[in-house]
């Protein structure tokens, strides 16, 4: 039994605790007057004093601003005398109201740029939208110029096919060979130091489907042949492709 009593007594450390200690101080909560005086930042006399400038031109600016909204009285001295010369309040200066009929705008600066020189910001700005400007119009002009050169690709792709088809049905109704693409490569592979045939342009096929309109009553876009020239002229709405 005194063996257990003296475990017992020595287990419970509440009894070397002093009346209303239950329990230990959190560290954390000791260090955060700590953090937030760190995170304080103390400005020193010159910032202080550029602060408090700045506040006050952005005050006398605003205050600036909204006086320019307000009309000159009637009691203003250069009122007054604009009035004796003949000034009538709502019309132009000058001889018979040729003048200005509003005041001249006023453009608040602050920096230490004479008159001619541009607000920094305000350049900043606009050089950066010209800039904008300048990169779309190019865009602009190469999106374009791609796209012509896909349709005169296509274009010419349109004639080399049009062209290989009126020449088919061409030689079928002189009753000739016809030569084909595969053909034609097996003739350049024999013959490989002859020169290479000129392409084939739009004239090339007009001519061949005039030929086929004059002699044959033929429309390759209509794809049937014609009794006679005026059963041709009459049904077919055109020679081009683009006709039909």
């Amino acid at each position: 039994m005194a063996e257990n009593e003296e475990d017992d007594y020595m287990g419970d450390l509440s009894h070397f605790l002093p009346p209303g200690a239950s329990s230990f101080p959190s560290k954390t909560a000791s260090n955060k007057p700590e953090v937030a005086n760190k995170k304080r930042k103390v400005l020193n006399w010159q910032d202080r004093k550029k602060l408090k400038r700045e506040q006050k031109q952005i005050e006398e600016d605003q205050k600036t601003l909204v006086n320019l909204e307000s009309a000159i009285p009637e009691s203003n001295i250069g009122f007054k005398m604009l009035k004796q010369m003949g000034y009538t309040p709502g019309s132009a200066l000058g001889k018979e109201g040729s003048g200005r009929s509003e005041p001249v705008g006023l453009e608040i600066r602050r920096g230490r740029a004479g008159i001619g020189k541009e607000d920094d910001k305000v350049e900043k700005v606009r050089k950066e939208m010209e800039k904008a400007n300048r990169d779309r119009r190019r865009e602009e002009e190469l999106m374009e110029t791609f796209g012509s050169h896909l349709k005169e690709r296509w274009k010419d792709k349109r004639i080399v096919r049009n062209f290989h088809k009126a020449d088919a049905v061409l030689a079928q109704l002189e009753n000739r060979e016809v030569v084909t693409e595969k053909k034609e490569e097996e003739d350049v592979g024999k013959d490989e130091e002859e020169e290479e045939e000129e392409p084939i342009t739009e004239e090339d096929l007009l001519n061949t489907l005039m030929k086929l309109r004059d002699e044959y009553h033929y429309c390759l876009f209509c794809g049937c042949q014609y009794e006679s020239t005026e059963a041709l002229q009459s049904n077919c709405p055109g020679i081009t492709e683009d006709d039909h």
